[in-house]
């Protein structure tokens, strides 16, 4: 089993920035992929952005292309989400999840909130 922390949310106002980050512990050497997905109250959960581990693949949703940004540091086994122009529609909680053994697992989830 892979455990996920995320971290990195809170509260910022319109046009800032955030990084979030998604640490891994486990059985990380079969991870094959990770990513980002939100869900803001009433919506269903969003997919924002997966990338590859033990590759180079990065996807981005629409919504998102070009504002936020995935990244990955192997060595501390951890997955970012920089988050460039924030805005209101923004304001969700914020999952990371991965993909190994044919399984997907999530983190808790931490809150992002884009307020003035």
């Amino acid at each position: 089993q892979v455990q996920l922390v995320e971290s990195g949310g809170g509260l910022v106002q319109p046009g800032g920035s955030l990084r979030l980050s998604c640490a891994a512990s486990g059985n990380i050497a079969s991870v094959v992929i990770m990513g980002w997905y939100r869900q803001a109250p009433g919506n269903q959960r969003e997919w924002l952005a997966s990338i590859e581990i033990v590759g180079t693949r990065i996807t981005y949703a629409d919504s998102v292309k070009g504002r936020f940004t995935i990244s990955k540091d192997i060595a501390k086994a951890t997955v970012y989400l920089q988050m460039n122009s924030l805005k209101p529609e923004d304001t969700a909680v914020y999952y990371c999840h991965v993909d190994y053994d044919g399984r997907r697992d999530w983190g808790q989830g931490t809150q992002v909130t884009v307020s003035s």
